[in-house]
């Protein structure tokens, strides 16, 4: 028997009422990061009237370049796995083609 006494986890609140959550977001401001849709940003022309401010561009940019950077990330490491897979299939490959070779020369002699 364990001499430890059970913990009694806090109960969960409520989920927020239809209510509650349109009055939160009827409050956020417009600028809110949540409610920005993240978009492709444009590197062949100049600000447009009524963009984003410049820090705000460059933390598009960074954004754009870490999930560029993930996205690369992923396709390496599958490459990665597909290169092994075919090493090993060319290994399997090369050991049959020595024993044929090698039962081909019994044979003859």
């Amino acid at each position: 028997m364990s001499s430890k006494a059970k913990r009694v986890l806090p109960t969960r609140p409520e989920p927020p009422s239809v209510e509650q959550i349109l009055a939160d977001v009827q409050g956020t401001h417009p600028g809110d990061p949540i409610f920005l849709l993240p978009t492709e940003p444009c590197r062949d022309r100049g600000p447009s009237p009524g963009s984003p401010s410049p820090a705000v561009d460059e933390r598009e940019q960074l954004y754009w370049q870490s999930r560029s950077y993930v996205e690369m990330n992923q396709r390496l490491q599958e490459s990665q796995e597909q290169l092994r897979e075919q090493c090993e299939e060319l290994r399997q490959a090369g050991m049959a083609l020595e024993r044929g070779i090698s039962e081909m020369k019994q044979k003859a002699f």
